[in-house]
């Protein structure tokens, strides 16, 4: 797989202690490069751009990584109800984000240097 930079030369910042991103077909670590670079069909639909960061990203402090703000939370104390329709959304958007499918993103990441 060839790497690539981004078409308009754009830069990415993303948090200091964001994971480095993995290899293509890798398991996501979390790194955020794919979705700050541009928004996947999801994210399109949820941020209205087509280019730049994706609106849905968050930045998990706990975990010191990125997630899709589109995967939905399991609410605290819900019904079982409740509970089966969030795991249905998770699970539905979690395809449609491609979780767990590996690291698809070829864009080239340079780190800056520091003087």
């Amino acid at each position: 797989m060839n790497t690539r930079r981004p078409e308009d030369g754009a830069v990415v910042w993303l948090h200091p202690e964001a994971p480095s991103k993995p290899p293509p077909g890798a398991p996501c670590n979390g790194c955020g490069v794919c979705c700050a670079w541009r928004p996947c069909p999801l994210g399109v639909v949820l941020s209205r751009r087509w280019r730049g960061a994706c609106a849905m990203l968050r930045w998990d402090a706990g975990q010191a990584r990125y997630r899709c703000g589109a995967l939905p939370a399991q609410p605290a104390g819900a019904g079982a109800v409740r509970r089966l329709l969030v795991v249905l959304g998770q699970r539905l958007v979690a395809r449609w984000i491609a979780a767990g499918a590996g690291c698809d993103c070829d864009v080239e990441v340079a780190h800056p240097r520091h003087s």
